[in-house]
């Protein structure tokens, strides 16, 4: 009789929603691990070296170890902020619009827990934190040649929790953004608008560099802005098709539309500055390749290959006179065009994501995009884009204005006519 009401009790603990829950767990995919611990280093490589060596061989050759610098010093210490509360505030529970501290030096996620996805939680975390670090990276260019690196310092620090994250949980971590339905497959409100806003506000409220207009302010080794163009297309395939997160047809398909949406805006920024200046340039050719790839970012999941052609059009067009005309119209000061190409990239990208994502690639019951029926998802992707600029250009201006206040932004002009390397760092390049 105990035998029987055991088995009968075995049987009824079985039908209960937490014991199907204990059953459906999910369990690792050694195939979507392989790819994401790859997609993980391929996106670091973005960063360092990547990002350091474009930004580095475009300016005065005076400030190049500064560039560097910059991007290994935010790396590492973007990476100890993520794991003591970044990844917490991203993607903890919390409310629509920011995360909590139940993740605080990641506790709560073990060694062996798996994530929904089927990789190991621990690798989820790094994959994201790759994200976070070139996020605030990327505004560097933007002030370029002026910026104090203390100040730099305090303000990555601050940018990082204050603006990243809280975007990062609206769109990917449960917040408003991605319940309203926005589509941002790889990051481009998250990572892309984000750091246009905030570079073209650092600029501004820096001011212009000294000599700007009047002074040669040429690349001094375009050769490292190659290598590092280079090095950052190939690490956006982590970046792109990494967010598939598994190792199936939607991670190549991503991967095929980045290639060609990078390529046709490298040849669209390419042949209209030559027919503008009557010369293509390296230092164009490259920079419609990133603007092509900034603009492929929220739509690489979502789009076939006709759709990555005409986005990668758009983005060279658009980017070109950005980075030109626009800004010369305006009068600011963005050193490296991180507005021109990130911000004004990732508007367009994430705009024309709501015109060119598809059935036939998310495999959706129902239109996603323009081309399928569904004209709203544009209006929902200008909403996203909007809500983005506002806070990132709201907040940035805050932190920035408390930084000034603590330790000043700008270091003195003789500094800036000398060169920071040897001022900031005590070392130059010979």
């Amino acid at each position: 009789m105990n035998r029987l009401s055991a088995s009968i009790l075995a049987a009824c603990l079985a039908l209960l929603p937490g014991a199907a829950f204990a059953q459906d767990a999910p369990t690792l995919d050694p195939a979507a691990t392989a790819w994401i611990l790859t997609a993980s280093a391929l996106v670091l490589l973005m960063t360092i070296p990547g990002l350091a060596l474009f930004y580095g061989g475009m300016v005065r050759k005076a400030n190049v170890l500064t560039m560097v610098m910059q991007s290994f010093a935010i790396c590492c210490l973007v990476s100890v902020l993520w794991v003591v509360v970044g990844y917490s505030l991203a993607f903890g529970t919390g409310n629509a619009y920011i995360g909590d501290f139940s993740h605080a030096f990641l506790a709560g996620i073990g060694v062996s827990d798996i994530h929904s996805t089927g990789i190991p939680m621990t690798l989820f975390v790094m994959f994201q934190m790759t994200f976070a670090i070139i996020t605030p990276a990327l505004i560097t260019g933007a002030f370029a040649d002026r910026m104090k690196f203390s100040a730099l310092l305090i303000f990555m620090a601050l940018w990082s929790l204050i603006v990243y994250a809280p975007v990062t949980h609206w769109v990917w971590g449960g917040g408003f953004l991605g319940g309203d339905g926005v589509l941002d497959f790889a990051g481009g409100t998250v990572v892309h608008i984000n750091a246009g806003v905030a570079g073209l506000v650092a600029c501004i409220m820096l001011g212009k560099r000294s000599g700007y207009g009047t002074a040669d302010m040429k690349p001094h080794n375009l050769v490292l802005s190659l290598i590092g163009a280079s090095l950052l297309w190939v690490g956006w395939f982590g970046f792109n098709a990494g967010s598939a997160i598994t190792a199936g047809e939607l991670a190549a398909n991503a991967m095929l539309v980045t290639q060609v949406a990078a390529a046709m805006a490298a040849l669209a920024w390419m042949f209209v500055e030559w027919a503008v200046k009557g010369k293509p340039s390296v230092l164009g050719i490259i920079s419609g390749a990133i603007g092509g790839l900034v603009a492929i970012t929220p739509a690489a999941g979502f789009v076939t290959v006709t759709g990555a052609l005409v986005i990668g059009l758009a983005a060279g067009v658009f980017c070109y006179f950005a980075s030109t005309a626009l800004k010369k119209a305006l009068g600011y000061d963005d050193s490296l065009d991180v507005w021109g190409v990130h911000g004004v990239g990732g508007i367009v990208g994430a705009v024309l994501t709501g015109v060119f994502a598809t059935m036939a690639v998310t495999g959706a019951e129902e239109p996603v995009g323009l081309i399928d029926g569904n004209a709203g998802q544009v209006i929902t992707q200008i909403w996203g884009v909007v809500a983005t600029i506002i806070w990132s250009a709201v907040a940035t201006a805050a932190i920035l204005f408390v930084t000034k206040l603590l330790v000043g932004l700008r270091v003195d002009e003789e500094v800036e006519r000398d060169g920071l390397d040897a001022a900031l760092h005590g070392e130059t390049v010979h």
